[in-house]
């Protein structure tokens, strides 16, 4: 009996990684055809103003550090806990329409499309020789100020976030869902999106949002350096030999202050033979950080467009890996 019963179990999880892999294909489709039109509901936009409530309420002292740890723990079990019966609940009308709705959820999660589409929109007007819509297309998608850059600058700047976002804004998510499905998928977006609204290293929210950042930090670990590598694999150097960009990126990743981000812009300032970090302002207070890269040439405008385009590999050949890391683990469940 109990053999029948761990035969069935290996089976069902091995038909849901299955699931998940189909899923993931089709959140992909999904976002190259429709991407993130912003009159469309979306269940990012709702944990924001879920996350932006609590913030108000709990973050206040004392305990600021532990109000913070529930708030993310609540945005956590919220957010996974609607996503998994929602999704549970199609798998159990038809496999079929449950594929179809766990893509569309997974599909929420990523931002190829808009990603995309974000760097064009600095990169056309740059074209045009408009240096001040430029400045203010990149004001959308950037922290730093962005008022006084020059050309050069704001290609460094859009480089450097398609660069970081190319894994947290697509490859992380597809991770975790592989994983875990949408649940896991969404949740990994929630922990992101706390980062990004309370992980700041300022007097407010230095102790509240700890928790947010550090979680965020963990989830982004392995998405990242495999990001990184799949860069590597499958993108041409421009200026150096193969053997030198992974020494350039081995070199360079941590000279990011984040444990994660430094991956994908080393990975991407190899390749393209540039230099990127540097001296940024964020509401006027100077942020010095150390070069990566080699500057074989100089950063130009067309710098957007290959950035774009090491992009768009990275995604087909981290597909690709998904893919044969699921089959892989599929074999293995139905082996043991």
């Amino acid at each position: 009996m109990y053999e029948r019963s761990d035969s069935k179990l290996r089976k069902k999880e091995t038909v849901m990684i299955l699931f998940h892999l189909y899923a993931i294909t089709l959140a992909l489709v999904i976002d190259a055809l429709v991407g993130d039109p912003p009159e469309w509901p979306h269940p990012v936009r709702w944990i924001g103003r879920l996350i932006a409530c609590l913030d108000i309420k709990m973050n206040k002292v004392p305990f600021r550090l532990q109000k913070g740890v529930l708030m993310l723990l609540f945005v956590i079990l919220t957010t996974g806990t609607i996503t998994f019966l929602f999704v549970w609940f199609t798998y159990q009308v038809n496999p079929f329409i449950g594929v179809f709705i766990e893509g569309l959820i997974i599909s929420t999660t990523i931002a190829r499309k808009s990603l995309k589409q974000a760097a064009m929109e600095v990169h056309q007007p740059l074209l045009q020789g408009n240096i001040d819509k430029a400045r203010k297309k990149l004001s959308y998608i950037v922290g730093r100020d962005t008022d006084n850059l020059d050309e050069g600058e704001i290609t460094r700047a859009t480089v450097e976030t398609v660069a970081e976002n190319t894994s947290d804004g697509i490859t992380a998510p597809l991770f975790w869902a592989l994983i875990g499905g949408a649940p896991f998928a969404m949740i990994y977006r929630a922990v992101n999106t706390c980062d990004s609204m309370v992980g700041y290293r300022n007097d407010q929210y230095r102790r509240f949002g700890w928790a947010s950042a550090r979680m965020d930090d963990i989830l982004n670990w392995i998405p990242s350096r495999l990001t990184a590598f799949v860069m590597l694999i499958c993108n041409r150097p421009k200026h150096h030999y193969r053997m030198t960009t992974w020494k350039l990126l081995f070199r360079d990743a941590k000279k990011h202050p984040s444990p994660n981000s430094g991956w994908g812009e080393a990975a991407v300032a190899a390749l393209l033979g540039v230099s990127l970090g540097g001296t940024n302002y964020y509401g006027g207070n100077i942020s010095r950080r150390d070069v990566m890269g080699e500057a074989v040439v100089p950063l130009t405008k067309g710098h957007i467009l290959h950035v774009n385009t090491v992009m768009e590999h990275t995604l087909l050949g981290f597909l690709f890996v998904l893919w044969i890391g699921g089959t892989l683990l599929e074999l293995a469940i139905t082996w043991f």
